[in-house]
Order: structure tokens, then sequence, then C-alpha cells
């Protein structure tokens, strides 16, 4: 198909706008305030441009060479310059990159998987999703030939992670999860092209130790999860500790979760940051308590769709041009999407019969 035409970029305002993170929401922010005629520098860690949609998901699901097209499409506009392989905090000073622009946002993503406290998960070939999936982004799929491989947790991630396995190995791959099968938080649809393609699927078992031989992992001893959620609808799963099973596997894949890595980035900045880790930030505008730095993405939200982050880059896009206009107000004007779920239980659906 032909090319939507991409428009150029206004006349230079001459304000400089630093991105960090050349993912969805980085790379958006950067489209719309290249537009709006402001030099943007975006500084990515990696050798590409995408984050999570280039280095996280399979190229079965997005073929990698739509998303260079995207990105070349943006770059496009003109008043991008991209520093690739440049880790701001560890390459380079935060304070250097703010220094030379008038503002920043920051867009790094939560790109670190969690793994749970469970004896010897620093075993071998104990990793986590978003590491297995960043290897084969890179390049790099493992070998798992001939070799068995048990894929805990019940999200999208884990369905992904389960799905490469299964085309880098002849061996069975192996899922377990809390919750029940109609209560996993991955898609239906997703979840039944998992098991067409052989993935055995074991709901409603928690991992209770990890089993190592040599350093190498050996196994999982598995407990029957009896509760994923309390009475107030959180997260808080109960055992039997009693009612267990031990699965012999060579390769074990975390997806339990993501996390931000920060690094060295806010040294001597005084950005606010939740217990989660994410940056505390205006929920409007995306600015944070340093007034020339704003956020988006999942480095704020923590981990969601694509299509959050590519909102929170307009959004903050908006945010950054009102800002290096210096008196205008950052507020005013702007759809505040205060929407109101309805009660779906107290509704009345007229209904007519076509045939009367």
């Amino acid at each position: 198909a032909d090319q939507v035409a991409v428009p150029k970029a206004n006349v230079s305002t001459g304000k400089k706008v630093a991105v960090i993170g050349g993912g969805p929401a980085g790379m958006t922010a950067a489209y719309f305030l290249s537009l709006m005629g402001h030099k943007v520098t975006v500084y990515e860690a990696k050798e590409h441009l995408g984050g999570m949609l280039m280095y996280g998901i399979p190229n079965y699901r997005f073929p990698k060479d739509r998303m260079d097209e995207d990105m070349n499409a943006i770059l496009s506009t003109g008043n991008i310059e991209v520093k690739y392989n440049t880790n701001v905090g560890v390459d380079i000073p935060i304070e250097e990159v703010r220094n030379s622009h008038d503002a920043m946002f920051v867009a790094i993503g939560a790109q670190k998987g969690k793994k749970l406290r469970l004896e010897n998960i620093d075993a071998n070939n104990v990793f986590s999703a978003v590491e297995m999936l960043d290897e084969i982004g890179h390049g790099h799929p493992p070998d798992y030939t001939g070799k068995t491989v048990a894929v805990i947790g019940g999200g999208n991630v884990a369905i992904d992670a389960a799905r490469v396995s299964s085309r880098c190995t002849d061996a069975k791959i192996s899922m377990f999860c809390l919750e029940a099968r109609e209560k996993m938080p991955a898609s239906n649809e997703e979840t039944e092209e998992a098991l067409e393609e052989g993935i055995e699927l074991n709901c409603g078992w928690g991992p209770k130790e990890v089993l190592e031989e040599n350093g190498h992992v050996s196994g999982v001893v598995f407990k029957k999860c009896t509760r994923v959620l309390d009475a107030q609808g959180r997260f808080s799963p109960e055992y039997d500790e009693n009612d267990t099973v031990t699965i012999p596997c060579r390769h074990v894949i975390f997806s339990v979760g993501q996390a931000i890595d920060w690094g060295h980035m806010l040294d001597n900045l005084h950005v606010e940051l939740r217990p989660n880790g994410g940056a505390l930030a205006n929920k409007l505008t995306y600015q944070t308590s340093e007034p020339d730095i704003f956020v988006g993405g999942d480095v704020y939200t923590g981990p969601k769709f694509a299509i959050d982050a590519i909102a929170a880059g307009r959004e903050g896009a908006i945010s950054l041009h009102r800002y290096v206009h210096e008196h205008c107000t950052l507020t005013i004007g702007r759809n505040r999407r205060d929407f109101i779920e309805l009660d779906k239980e107290n509704i009345k659906v007229e209904t007519y019969d076509s045939s009367s």
C-alpha cells in the first residue's frame, strides 16, 4: 500500500526539546513537536527506534520492517535528530541534556522484567519474558532445541514468550498461571492461538521453588493457588502449600510484570517517584516536580497498551509546546477526559420487533 503523505515541519521556533526514549510515547511527542517547529533531539539507548514495539513484540505479530517504515516517516518531518546507543545517565549526564534544551520529555518505558523472590531464582536459564523477547528483538533467538520450557504468567507477554519459545524448540512448552482460564489477563484470542500451537496451559498454579542442578535450572515446584484476588478485588493470592506439583524443565521464563529502570538518570534531580518506581506527574499536563521535565508512557502509567503511550506522547507534546513558549498556561482548554462509566447493570435498552 502507498504510504500516507507526511506533513513537513513548521518554520523553526528556535526552541529545543529533548526526548529521552524512542518508543511509541517518545516518538509521538517528537513527531508533533517537530511539526510545531521545535528542534527535537531523541536520545535512544538502543540501535533502533520503536521501544517495546521493536524489541518486545515478536515479529510474527508486528513485522519490524513496518516499524522502521513508521519511524522513518516520523523522521522525514524534519527537525528531529536521533542519538542512537545513547543511554542518558550513563553515556551522557542528564544535566548536559537539560542545559542544552528548553525542556525534556522522558519516555523510557518499563523495560525491565520482574522476577519473584524464590530459591534458585538466579540459576542459569531462568529469564524474564522481557529479557528473552529483547534478545530475540536484537536478532539473538535462544536455542531451546530439545529442551522443555516453562513459562510462568497469564498475560499477553507470557503468551508471546510461550509462542516464541515454541518456535525455538520441538520440545513441550508449558504455561502456568494463577488465574482460572476465564480470568486470565491475556486476551482470549491470544490464548486460543497458543493452545492451537500445542502449548500446554495449566491454570491455578503459582511457583513455589526453582530447582537447580550444577547451577542450571532443572525444574520448578508449583503450588495450588486457592485465591488470586481479595474481597476488594486487589491482587492478594493465597495458596495450598501442601498441594504441589514438580515440573522438570531446562528453561524457565517469568512473565510476572515489568519494572522501570531509571539507572542514574535522576541523580541530583527532584523528580518524585511512586513506590513502584513510576514518575509522579500532573495527570493532565504530564509535568513533573521539575517544571522543565515531562514524562509519558509506561514510565508514568506503568505497563499499558501502545495506544496509551501514543496518546501520552501527543498530550505531552502539547504541554511541552506551551511550556517553551513561557507565558502560556499548560491547562486551559485541554480535554480532561473525565469520563464516567455507565452502570451496565442499571441500563434500559429499548428493543423493537422489526417484523411488526
